[in-house]
């Protein structure tokens, strides 16, 4: 049943965690912490979770968005985190393969955390098929400690200024019967949010050569599009494309969800290939960052290259 349009009951000043309960199924197993041991933003980690504070003048809030980063030397990573750390964002997503090639904490160390690594306390990151390269991802989770898991696992859900951000890991179980589904499920029955933003690392959608559409990611999709998700990020494919509201069917409705693929952090770009349908912008030579502008019932994008120009932009209202 799809999510029916739910007015808005309060409007978020703070980035606050969204207690959810663990599930058990096929996935692949993770350390599990206490229930609500997340860590805010704006604040020292503390235990529990704490009740979001309505506060109907709320501000806008930005967000800086963007995977793909880090390659084994000192690059364009410097400028993209230049880019975003100009914008005083309220929060970075980083959306898969933060570091290249195959995630060793030692380059996170040397390479990711000098560029990037300045606005790791604001940090909310998923990880890559890259960071799995090492067994269990173990230089992603030890290098973001709490922020890779902040709800014990390696997906989980906050809320900001108004809108519900859902943080999934596409490299472990997501299928029909996976715990991680189950959980997504749950967790969008319980928001209260008007405006929902997924992210994980491999689209749904691409026209990239190197990659392309990853049919595979039905499942998310089809959960998120029952519960009128608004807006989905991805990296995986080198390059910057978006896409126009859609079903994981490919069917174009204003119902559906808007993706945005921004692989464009500063390892080396991909070409594209064939165009996919319902594609409307590709970008394949340009290294930069995807400016998100929340408020309680809309969304401003801005994908913004290093030279400080602005490649795309538009507006849209939440369902």
């Amino acid at each position: 049943m799809r999510r029916p349009i739910r007015p808005l009951l309060a409007v978020i000043t703070s980035l606050t965690l969204v207690a959810t309960g663990a599930s058990c199924g096929r996935s692949t197993p993770e350390p599990q912490q206490p229930s609500g041991s997340g860590e805010q933003v704006a604040t020292a980690a503390s235990a529990g979770v704490q009740k979001a504070t309505a506060d109907a003048a709320a501000r806008p809030v930005v967000l800086a968005a963007v995977g793909d980063i880090s390659p084994r030397r000192m690059g364009r990573q410097r400028q993209t985190a230049d880019l975003a750390l100009s914008w005083k964002p309220t929060a970075a997503l980083v959306l898969g393969d933060q570091q290249y090639p195959d995630g060793k904490l030692a380059d996170f160390r040397k390479y990711y955390d000098p560029a990037w690594g300045r606005l790791k306390s604001k940090t909310w990151p998923v990880p890559g098929n890259h960071e799995y390269k090492q067994p269990d991802a173990r230089g992603y989770f030890s290098y973001f400690g709490k922020r890779a898991k902040p709800q014990g696992r390696s997906y989980y859900s906050f809320n900001l200024s108004g809108w519900h951000l859902v943080a999934l890991n596409s490299e472990i179980s997501h299928g029909a019967k996976s715990a991680q589904l189950r959980w997504l499920r749950a967790d969008l029955k319980k928001n209260k949010m008007r405006c929902v933003l997924a992210y994980w690392h491999k689209p749904r959608f691409s026209s990239g050569a190197k990659h392309g559409s990853n049919k595979d990611m039905d499942p998310f999709w089809d959960a998120l599009y029952a519960e009128r998700a608004d807006v989905v990020l991805n990296g995986h494919e080198h390059n910057y494309e978006r896409f126009a509201r859609q079903a994981s069917s490919s069917r174009r409705t204003n119902g559906g969800i808007r993706q945005f693929v921004v692989g464009t952090g500063g390892a080396a770009q991909y070409p594209f290939g064939k165009r996919v349908k319902n594609s409307q912008v590709r970008l394949s030579k340009y290294y930069g960052v995807l400016q998100l502008t929340l408020t309680p019932t809309r969304y401003k994008w801005k994908f913004v290259s290093i030279d400080k120009k602005t490649r795309d932009s538009g507006s849209n209202g939440c369902h």
